[in-house]
């Protein structure tokens, strides 16, 4: 589904571009796919073009099909600027040894995963026992990786415990899927949880949470090592100027699902590559 909304909007990458004689370069970004195309395309305008007028360099964000081209782009410098999730990034981490994690959201220090079910019998995890469950993508940090470990530690094995495991690949597909009851169960990030009840995506008389995890580090904007150093600090310095109390700004980090975005770095993710070395997802 992912790969067929990927092509269909294949032309609408969004290229934004503006007329400065310093404008050299461009700056190519992307991000997970952890949302539709079309969505992270609408999500991204706004802040390429005030990224444009911070770096005075044309700005052009692509989509991607699947996490993993994400990582290797950066990793064979097609990319200059991503939006990873914690696991992503420890994948970009370990595999250039010198991905820079630049910031991430205010919540992004503390975030968590929401269990959802359409069931009216379930009320607790130990009530899917047997059941069908979604999770996101495999390389999802809140939509597998991290609610597959904090089951594990609480004694949930997922491959014994449900009936079936299926992956729908998005967080917005996870909700979909057990809305119309394709998936008995499911598990996606909190802030697209939050979107799409806000937005009346999800009809929450028939969908609710039963779960949350413990909070863990997520998501950040990380830039390939081999970046030029002075756009690099160009780069932080736009996004940590970005105001809630200016409404244009505002505009822009609502999109974001961010009150702010504040500096991070690569020590912040040593617990997500702990969990997934415990879950056997790095060697």
């Amino acid at each position: 589904m992912l790969k067929r909304t990927l092509a269909a909007v294949a032309g609408l990458a969004v290229s934004l571009t503006i007329v400065t004689s310093h404008a050299a370069e461009t700056l190519r970004v992307s991000a997970i796919p952890d949302e539709a195309p079309t969505e992270l395309i609408r999500k991204f305008k706004p802040l390429g073009e005030y990224l444009e007028q911070q770096l005075g360099m044309p700005v052009n964000f692509t989509p991607v099909s699947d996490y993993a081209a994400v990582v290797e782009s950066l990793a064979s410098d097609r990319l200059d600027l991503a939006w990873l999730g914690g696991f992503t990034f420890v994948q970009t981490r370990l595999k250039t040894g010198d991905a820079i994690p630049l910031v991430q959201r205010e919540q992004d220090e503390q975030f968590t995963s929401k269990f959802i079910t359409a069931d009216p019998d379930v009320q607790s995890l130990q009530d899917l026992k047997g059941k069908t469950f979604a999770f996101g993508s495999v390389s999802s940090t809140s939509g597998s990786l991290m609610p597959r470990y904090f089951m594990i530690k609480d004694g949930i094995q997922p491959e014994q415990f449900f009936k079936r495991i299926a992956y729908s690949g998005a967080h917005d597909a996870t909700a979909a899927w057990v809305e119309a009851g394709k998936a008995d169960a499911g598990v996606l990030n909190a802030s697209v949880w939050d979107k799409l009840v806000a937005a009346g995506k999800v009809d929450t008389d028939k969908v609710r949470v039963i779960s949350t995890t413990p909070p863990y580090y997520d998501y950040n904007w990380t830039v390939r090592g081999n970046l030029d150093p002075a756009l690099v600090e160009k780069i932080k310095a736009a996004f940590l100027a970005l105001d809630p109390a200016n409404p244009e700004h505002k505009a822009i980090l609502d999109l974001q699902a961010a009150s702010r975005f504040i500096e991070t770095k690569p020590e912040n993710y040593e617990g997500i590559e702990e969990a997934a070395r415990a879950a056997g997802l790095l060697k």
